[in-house]
C-alpha cells in the first residue's frame, strides 16, 4: 500500500486513510445496534471510497484496478440508503 500511495503522490495521507477506514469499519459494526452510527459510518466510507475512485480515474488506472474501490463505494452507499429508510 505504501507504494500505491507513493504512486498516487499521496504519501502524507496514508496513515489518515488507514485510521478513517478503521473508524468506519468499527462504526459499521457498532451501527448494527445503533442506526445513527451506521448512517454516519457508511456515508463516511462511501465518501472515502469515492475519493479512491476519483484518484484512480485521475491516474487513468484500468477499471479492473479500480473495481475494489468502486465496489466498496457502492456497497456502503447501499448500506447508507437502507439505513436512512429505517429512521
Amino acid at each position: 500500500m505504501k507504494n500505491e500511495f507513493k504512486r498516487f503522490n499521496l504519501e502524507k495521507l496514508g496513515l489518515l486513510t488507514i485510521i478513517l477506514e478503521f473508524i468506519g469499519a468499527t462504526g459499521l459494526l457498532i451501527g448494527l445496534h445503533y442506526n445513527l452510527i451506521l448512517i454516519v459510518a457508511s456515508l463516511g466510507i462511501t465518501l472515502l471510497m469515492l475519493c479512491g475512485v476519483l484518484v484512480r480515474i485521475k491516474l487513468k488506472d484500468s477499471i479492473w484496478v479500480s473495481l475494489p474501490a468502486l465496489f466498496f463505494m457502492l456497497l456502503n452507499l447501499y448500506i447508507f440508503l437502507v439505513a436512512i429508510n429505517y429512521l
